[in-house]
């Protein structure tokens, strides 16, 4: 019975020690940080070899993921391939954007398009009417205006 008793007692000694309170403390926890709307990337100088299309888009949600696509389109309207894209993400004021391309890789002769969508939490919210780009060159599209999803 005398090992029974010690058992008993190591146990309720283990319990109560891992019961008792945190020591106090006089400072209070530290706030949660707040989470900031990431800035826009800085892309330093245009190199030569590069040309860039710039402008801003207009219309698109706070929070709203955007990407924007600089396409060679076929003539069934299909993409067929990929000269630059760029991620953004909508603050409900003008967005600027910056997409840099090679102009080497812009087919001569292809139709290409700026093309871009917006979407929040994966869905589909706005689309960019496609802006046709006819030449290799740095330019300014200028205010580019988002349209409701169908």
């Amino acid at each position: 019975m005398h090992h029974r008793a010690l058992v008993v007692l190591c146990c309720a000694a283990l319990l109560a020690a891992c019961g008792s309170d945190r020591p106090k403390t006089d400072t209070p926890p530290a706030p949660a940080p707040v989470a900031k709307a990431k800035p826009a990337k800085v892309l330093g100088p245009l190199p030569a070899y590069q040309r860039e299309l710039s402008g801003t888009l207009l219309e698109v949600p706070a929070g709203a993921e955007v990407e924007l696509a600089l396409l060679v389109i076929d003539e069934r309207n299909r993409p067929q391939r990929l000269l630059a894209s760029s991620n953004l993400t909508g603050t409900g004021q003008a967005l600027p954007y910056h997409l840099r391309f090679n102009p080497e890789a812009f087919p001569a002769g292809a139709r290409v398009e700026l093309r871009g969508r917006a979407s929040r939490s994966g869905q589909l919210i706005l689309h960019l009417p496609p802006v046709a780009i006819a030449q290799a060159q740095t330019q300014a599209t200028g205010p580019l205006r988002f349209e409701k999803a169908p």
